[in-house]
């Protein structure tokens, strides 16, 4: 009998600009798990996530407001990816909100597991840490 190889989760990361520490943060209280996952992100988080986790695979697309969003959705609609963690801070005005939305809203049609705090993030990482 052969074991079938275990599959490498796909990862979107994505914060908005308040947000992008706790994200980095997050991940390092979590980085055995991202080790094991190929991680896509926004431009900055990218940058971000690679200055201080670099054993991490990230590819970083653009900022959110000049594509990256809509980057991370066209996977989501060719179902390639396995979860979006997106840490968006509900006090700050989002001056590009549709895009947010858009992505949001992607997720849930597509049905994939998304987490906008880390308490839910912490959920689905458990999760998904048992189920692979």
């Amino acid at each position: 009998m052969s074991e079938t190889p275990e599959k490498t989760l796909q990862i979107a990361l994505v914060a908005h600009d308040a947000c992008k520490e706790t994200l980095v943060s997050w991940v390092g209280r979590h980085v055995a798990f991202f080790e094991a996952a190929n991680i896509f992100a926004t431009g900055t988080t990218g940058g971000l996530l690679k200055e201080h986790h670099p054993g991490l695979t990230v590819n970083a697309f653009k900022s959110g407001p000049l594509g990256g969003d809509q980057q991370i959705g066209a996977l989501i609609s060719e179902d390639k990816l396995d979860a979006l963690f997106f840490f968006i801070d509900p006090m700050s005005p989002m001056p590009h909100d549709v895009d947010v939305k858009a992505l949001t809203r992607l997720a849930i049609v597509y049905d994939i597991p998304m987490a906008c705090s880390t308490a839910t993030a912490n959920c689905i990482v458990n999760y998904m840490s048992q189920s692979v």
